[in-house]
């Protein structure tokens, strides 16, 4: 909902990134689609700006008020470039004329950085979805005439919904201990190292059906396995390997926002209990989880209890100048409760004409100083692929990983973006 006809309000997730956020700690997140033919950047930038028609709630620029940021209309000109820089990196307004979002292509690949201000994954999904059609619409031309280009229903709700759905009674608890974080030698530059594992989808299916647990429970129970295995085992971790898990509320609530709508549960697995120290027993202990947390109950609690944060009254009426300084050193704290993110955005569904024209999508998530590595899967026809994102030199744990999928019979194949020398056969 606009509360002008030029400016809106952040939503409540929305309001600690700009003030959280900076080169070192970006909160952008990164979605592609690869196509099977090379990207024409005329043709792509038509395609966006035909986009932004429709979904005018990306047309914004972020702007400091009293309190908090806000957003305003942006009626600057979109810039599309060639990619030329490590994925998901600090989106400067200076030189994306204040655009908050960032459009680069590569051979035959388009990449949708997004500031997290603006919108969540299943959002942006939507968004980058929109421009592949559109550009593939542009692009073809003569098979896609008027008469058979489908008018899309594109929802520019931007209602905050966390205030229309938070229970004001509710109790929030929060985690005690502080999570294993994970060490190692950095990579030089502010470079950011990528590993795609593209995983056979029917494969990855029948094995965790054969396991009785879903596919996210599965890769959850993997990725922390391999955290185990690599480098928590041999260097006496000590804490909770803790695995930050991103929930989308449109699941649980009736919403139809474009804003974030997102909240999280977060897996604690304290590897000192011996039924942990095998990969059954992880598994085990995940789908627990998972079924214990992953509740309309546990969510709101979570929700409600940060939406009552955002909501203080004392917190409300701090100036800006003041907020600045002390969120910085509380967000800087709250992450250290958290091994690693692993964020499960699922199937992304394509029109039947559109789909003999897309390879495949994929999603990165930004790593930083207390995260180092962070994890992202998005499927499409029959493949997954599960990414790493990292700011770490080894990839020991990337490694486990990929022996782990391969030891439970399932076929993968691995990309990189050259950082790592990590190449494994599938």
């Amino acid at each position: 909902m606009q509360n002008s006809n030029n400016w809106r309000r952040l939503d409540n997730s929305a309001k600690i990134f700009p003030i959280a956020s900076s080169k070192k700690y970006s909160s952008v997140f990164r979605l592609s689609a690869v196509l099977k033919e090379e990207i024409n950047a005329s043709v792509l930038k038509e395609a966006v700006n035909l986009v932004l028609k429709h979904l005018p709630s990306f047309k914004v620029k972020l702007k400091k008020g009293a309190f908090w940021y806000y957003f305003e209309d942006n009626s600057k000109e979109i810039i599309i470039e060639e990619e030329k820089d490590y994925p998901c990196k600090y989106i400067d307004p200076n030189t994306n004329n204040d655009y908050l979002f960032k459009v680069t292509y590569w051979n035959n690949k388009i990449n949708l950085d997004i500031f997290h201000s603006l919108t969540d994954g299943n959002s942006g999904v939507i968004f980058l979805r929109e421009i592949v059609y559109t550009y593939i619409e542009l692009a073809h031309k003569d098979r896609f005439t008027k008469a058979l280009r489908t008018k899309r229903k594109l929802s520019n709700n931007t209602e905050d919904d966390y205030l229309k759905n938070y229970d004001k009674k509710s109790k929030g608890t929060r985690g005690s201990k502080k999570a294993y974080i994970l060490k190692g030698k950095k990579l030089p530059l502010a470079a950011i190292g990528v590993i795609h594992i593209n995983i056979n989808l029917e494969e990855l299916k029948n094995k965790a059906k054969e396991k009785g647990v879903t596919i996210t429970q599965y890769l959850t129970a993997a990725l922390i396995y391999s955290i185990y295995n690599s480098k928590y085992k041999n260097k006496n971790g000590g804490r909770p390997i803790k695995v930050c898990i991103p929930v989308d509320l449109r699941k649980y609530f009736k919403s139809e926002t474009v804003s974030n709508f997102f909240s999280y549960i977060t897996v604690a697995a304290d590897m000192k209990l011996k039924m942990l120290q095998n990969f059954e027993g992880i598994l085990k202990f995940v789908k627990s989880e998972f079924e214990r947390l992953l509740t309309k109950e546990e969510i709101s609690k979570t929700m409600s209890a940060n939406v009552k944060l955002g909501n203080n009254p004392f917190i409300k009426i701090i100036p800006l100048f003041l907020k600045l300084p002390i969120v910085k050193l509380s967000y800087l704290e709250i992450r250290k409760y958290t091994t690693t993110t692993f964020s499960n955005i699922g199937r992304i569904g394509i029109i039947g004409e559109y789909q003999k024209y897309i390879d495949k999508f994929l999603i990165l998530i930004a790593p930083e100083t207390v995260e180092k590595i962070k994890c992202s899967s998005c499927s499409f026809e029959n493949d997954l692929v599960f990414t790493f994102t990292s700011v770490l030199q080894d990839t020991e744990v990337e490694e486990e990983f990929c022996k782990r999928l391969k030891e439970e019979g399932i076929n993968i194949n691995i990309e990189g973006n050259g950082v790592h020398d990590f190449i494994s056969e599938g």
